[in-house]
């Protein structure tokens, strides 16, 4: 399949413009029927362009003939800017999967390894997706936290801007993603209000002008979900995620992609233990998966409105 088939695009023109409007595209997790309709729905409120990201694992649990159904699904038009990303491929052969299906974009996780390894199978990456005018995303630095079981790390490294520029010299990415002290999961900081480094964002940004730049590992984790999943049998006692401001300060520069994920498990989850504990006469998993797309579709809306700064970019 090609992504032009879904009416899919890649990111290059998305990056552009949000590089010159001065916000960020939000790249949202997907890996449901529920998941996907929240996201969509929000997007076309709010007219903003949207990255749908699905990582290895999400592919996996839905499986390539679901997930092409839910692709079909969205009825996309180009004018949307919807693309359809893969989230943390770690693989050369991952990528080339995804690329099959009709994703418009990739990222190669390859940060684990050495520079020089990092570098090479980015490259290779990079060498099979633009034959296809998919877009490739690589990463420098370590984020520490998990965000499933295939990209977990218990370490984390603050991108090196020397090496940024290096990287993607070498490597011919289209965009970066970079360790400024956002992590996965939704235990992000040891206190709340901790800072991102943008000391070293501006040092990157100054090796790479004008280069797209992504946000990993950037929920909020709200607290009004954190209250309600507590209140009603959950155990997040200490999740604490990146303060909104600092985010919306971010899209401002030349991070032009933000990752969300937590965010809307903790919508999702917070609406299942709600309703289920209100009414334990319930049975119908659409009496709870309702109120699960409500609040997630909310909070990808507040999230473009109040930290992507995307609404009515398109």
């Amino acid at each position: 399949m090609k992504f032009s088939d879904f009416g899919f695009v890649n990111t290059q023109k998305m990056f552009q413009d949000a590089l010159a409007g001065g916000y960020a595209v939000p790249a949202f997790n997907f890996y449901n029927m529920e998941t996907l309709t929240a996201i969509i729905s929000a997007a076309r409120k709010t007219h903003s362009p949207i990255i749908l990201a699905a990582s290895e694992s999400a592919m996996e649990y839905m499986g390539d003939d679901m997930l092409l159904g839910l692709m079909a699904g969205v009825c996309a038009q180009p004018s949307e800017q919807i693309a359809l990303h893969l989230d943390h491929g770690h693989t050369l052969d991952a990528c080339i999967h995804a690329i099959e299906m009709g994703f418009s974009s990739v990222m190669i996780d390859a940060s684990n390894k050495s520079f020089e390894e990092n570098i090479k199978i980015s490259s290779a990456v990079v060498k099979y997706a633009h034959r296809y005018n998919v877009s490739v995303e690589a990463e420098l630095g370590i984020l520490g936290g998990i965000e499933d079981e295939k990209t977990k790390s218990n370490k984390s490294s603050y991108t090196d801007p020397d090496a940024a520029a290096e990287f993607v010299r070498r490597t011919g990415v289209d965009s970066l993603a970079v360790a400024i002290g956002t992590s996965h999961g939704p235990y992000k900081c040891k206190v709340a209000g901790e800072k991102l480094r943008f000391d070293i964002l501006k040092q990157i940004e100054k090796q790479l002008p004008d280069f797209p730049l992504v946000l990993h590992g950037a929920s909020s984790v709200h607290p009004k979900f954190l209250d309600i999943i507590n209140m009603y049998g959950g155990k997040l006692r200490n999740a604490c995620g990146i303060d909104d401001a600092q985010l919306k300060r971010a899209a401002k520069t030349n991070i032009c992609k933000i990752n969300v994920d937590s965010d809307l498990r903790l919508a999702f989850t917070a609406a299942v233990r709600k309703t289920l504990k209100n009414d334990p006469a319930v049975f119908n998993p659409r009496d709870y998966l309702a109120p699960a797309i409500k609040y997630m579709t909310e909070t990808c809306a507040y999230e473009i409105a109040h930290k992507m700064c995307s609404k009515n970019k398109i």
